[in-house]
């Protein structure tokens, strides 16, 4: 899944641009699009009935007759994106994720340079709406105008790294993800994305990364102990799943 952040203030055109993006993605080449929406208030509200089934579920189901939706509160970030099954996810907002690129939504030239962080591939919202073409370097698109052009911008430089920060490439997620921006590095350079491990070991749906010597030792102390039990028998896949509960 590769993923997009259109961050920006308040009133910057945000939603707008990230809506003319999907369409265009979605009616181009039948992608499967996400879309992913931070907001600064409380979404499930105090003294409603699904806000008093949340205090004793861990997951809500909502049945109402303009859409579905399930309520729940995910560990991290990571969790959350985990739930998604897309080629593109686009996130609104999320100025503090630093593990995708950006297009930075902003009023006026000044917020660009705020909201940049090395990860902006390019400049959309109200301030695309001027006669300008680049600030701080970065093409300035009107989504409004030329969604088009912007959706592929995302559709060439959109990506997602795992955000684990395993250290086995030798940096940091967000510092992979600057790099990669900058033309420095590819995904192919991230082990985790470019690796096609033997064993696969997940802590609730999350990869933990394993070195090659690792996965040797782990397939092999796994078959040597199966071997010697009763039915037993050499697959191509074997499955092991330890419940804490």
């Amino acid at each position: 899944m590769r993923a997009v952040a259109f961050v920006g203030y308040k009133k910057s055109g945000k939603t707008t641009t990230v809506e003319a993006v999907a369409r265009v993605l979605k009616e181009r080449g039948g992608y499967r699009v996400a879309i992913a929406k931070s907001m600064h208030a409380e979404f499930d509200r105090k003294g409603t009935d699904t806000w008093r089934f949340s205090r004793v579920a861990d997951a809500v189901l909502v049945r109402a007759e303009d859409t579905d939706a399930i309520l729940f509160k995910a560990k991290d970030i990571n969790a959350l994106f985990s739930m998604v099954s897309a080629d593109f996810l686009l996130l609104e907002g999320f100025k503090s994720v630093e593990h995708v690129p950006r297009v930075v939504c902003a009023r006026a030239p000044e917020e660009v340079e705020e909201l940049d962080k090395g990860l902006a591939i390019a400049v959309s919202g109200v301030v695309a709406s001027r006669e300008i073409t680049k600030i701080k370097g970065l093409p300035v698109i009107d989504a409004t105008r030329e969604p088009e052009k912007l959706a592929d911008l995302v559709e060439e430089k959109a990506f997602m790294l795992p955000n684990i920060d395993c250290g086995l490439c030798g940096f940091r997620c967000a510092e992979m993800a600057r790099m990669i921006v900058r033309g420095e590095k590819t995904t192919q350079d991230c082990v985790v994305l470019s690796q096609k491990p033997k064993v696969i070991v997940k802590i609730d749906g999350q990869v933990l990364p394993m070195k090659d010597w690792v996965q040797e030792l782990v397939e092999k102390t796994i078959k040597g102990m199966l071997s010697a039990m009763k039915g037993y028998r050499e697959g191509k896949k074997i499955e092991i799943i330890v419940r804490s509960d």
